[in-house]
């Protein structure tokens, strides 16, 4: 599998901003099929850093109500980087 497709985007929310800032931590969906050794040459590969660990898990997705209707959100994985000491990876700097 491609790196690229292991990858699917950065999850940007006030949790991870303090897991960044304090932690040097990074927070990810990824593919569900990913692995931790998968996703940390991913990570080292497209971003050329240095990765120190990965935590993974798979959220389940919320059941939701409108009226009689019940349907479902979709199950995906995350997974949390943490990066070496002097490594920084930036998505949103500059916007």
């Amino acid at each position: 599998m491609n790196y690229y497709d292991l990858i699917k985007r950065p999850l940007n929310t006030e949790k991870t901003t303090i897991q960044k800032e304090i932690y040097n931590q990074v927070t990810l969906e990824v593919d569900d099929v990913a692995n931790r050794v998968d996703i940390k040459k991913a990570v080292e590969s497209i971003f050329k850093v240095k990765v120190a660990g990965v935590r993974t898990m798979r959220v389940n997705g919320k059941i939701k109500r409108r009226g009689r209707t019940i349907g479902k959100r979709r199950n995906w994985k995350k997974a949390i980087i943490t990066l070496m000491p002097g490594e920084r990876i930036d998505f949103f700097d500059g916007v």
